[in-house]
């Protein structure tokens, strides 16, 4: 198994790992592939991703091939390498040329494969996908296979298609406040979760980290992933959909400021999504006698790469953005959807004003969300008028701080972190 770095040195994988000029200027010790090693302000602390590892091995247990996906420099070869340090893997990057070529003849080469095969950057070799079912397929399964990959059309749409009822798959993002605790829940939520932001020295640093991920991002992985735009196009609209973050998505608006078809717009926005950079939340409606809203909320999904399309480098600059409480929407609302799942997920809107940040339906219980900036949050009308409407089970107003209380039977405030701790009523991790 290959695992690269120069001769002599233990690597630092791509991709979630502190490069060594950073690493050297934050005293950090060099990270196993076991876990992260985060020392700042006098704490040395461990960053396990136990659960993301535990829905691998599920995965596993279900299916021949698990697809791990999540956007660019999330740590997904950092936690593959710890699954092949664990089970012996072989290991294939179709970034390395070497690799590339030897896939050139997929099935000459995975063939004889026993055990775990993990192939990163899969989205870079859309023809393995049939092949690979023909290997799934085989009696007594005698290899399985990890596939690592940054979201993209040919990506899903190839594992969807040739591996349908083989592969599981398991979504994957930054750190989360499961992962560092809640006392650095503040610092999540300003540096975002992508872990060499998080694990920068300073904000300083971070902010320069994810200035540079954004330009390259947009102007070669997005290329990478079969998506031919103009970089400053889609600067330029990546730059006005985070100053609409948390908003009605509103592409005819959007459209006639950037000179752009409401039909070009949409599709920026669905390749920013594909590429899970971006959360689109769509609404909830039924028959109720009201005019509901029907288009879409558009969120930047990491906090960090939020501020950085804002220019709000700090915690100080986000408290004097006015998109400080829309900043904490959608922060809260990943982590809630970290928690409990992102299936069945909406918001709920009327024309009249009522409305919903999230709107979760489980079963025959509906939980509803309001995210809150504020110390002693109260039951608005509108918070009444949806659980009237909406038949709410309960309803949570999840704020910044740890505190938490019940305000009615139905409703209760939530410190972010506590909610994190204890999900859902009933739910089960």
């Amino acid at each position: 198994m290959r695992h690269g770095g120069r001769e002599g040195e233990e690597p630092l994988p791509d991709g979630a790992t502190i490069d060594r000029r950073i690493a050297r200027t934050a005293e950090v010790a060099p990270l196993k592939f076991e876990r992260f090693v985060l020392k700042f302000q006098g704490m040395d602390r461990l960053i396990p991703r136990n659960a993301l590892m535990a829905r691998i091995e599920a995965g596993f247990r279900r299916s021949p091939a698990v697809l791990l996906l999540g956007p660019r420099q999330c740590g997904k070869t950092t936690l593959a390498r710890q699954l092949a340090e664990r089970h012996g893997a072989e290991w294939f990057d179709l970034e390395d040329p070497r690799d590339a070529a030897r896939l050139a003849e997929p099935l000459t080469t995975l063939e004889p494969r026993r055990g775990t095969v993990v192939i990163d950057e899969a989205q870079l070799a859309p023809h393995l996908f049939p092949v690979l079912r023909v290997l799934c397929d085989r009696r007594g399964r005698p290899a399985r296979f990890l596939l690592l990959g940054s979201a993209s059309p040919d990506l899903v749409r190839g594992s969807s298609e040739s591996l349908a009822g083989r592969v599981a798959i398991v979504p994957m993002g930054g750190f989360g406040i499961d992962e560092i605790g809640a006392g650095e829940a503040r610092r999540l939520w300003t540096r975002g979760g992508l872990p060499r932001s998080f694990l920068a020295a300073t904000d300083e640093e971070s902010a320069a980290w994810r200035h540079d991920f954004v330009q390259l991002f947009l102007e070669r992985d997005l290329r990478r992933l079969g998506i031919d735009v103009a970089p400053a196009a889609l600067r330029r609209f990546f730059t006005m959909l985070a100053h609409g973050h948390a908003q009605v998505f509103n592409a005819s608006e959007i459209g006639r400021s950037l000179g752009l078809a409401h039909t070009t717009v949409r599709r920026y926005l669905d390749m920013l999504a594909g590429a899970l950079v971006v959360r689109v939340l769509p609404p909830w409606h039924e028959n109720l006698g009201k005019r509901q809203v029907k288009s879409p909320k558009a969120y930047v999904r990491d906090s960090g790469l939020l501020h950085s399309l804002l220019g709000a480098g700090s915690f100080r600059d986000l408290e004097a953005h006015p998109k400080f409480a829309a900043s904490f929407e959608g922060f809260a609302l990943e982590e809630v959807l970290r928690k409990a799942g992102d299936h069945d997920a909406y918001f709920w809107s009327t024309h009249a004003g009522a409305e919903i940040d999230l709107l979760l339906l489980r079963g025959r219980a509906r939980y509803g969300f309001e995210f809150k900036c504020a110390d002693a949050p109260t039951i608005t009308r509108s918070m009444r008028i949806a659980r009237e409407d909406l038949r709410l089970t309960r309803l949570f107003i999840v704020v910044p701080g740890p505190a938490s209380w019940p305000i009615e039977d139905w409703v209760e405030v939530v410190g972010l972190g506590e909610f994190v701790r204890r999900g859902l009523p009933g739910a089960r991790g």
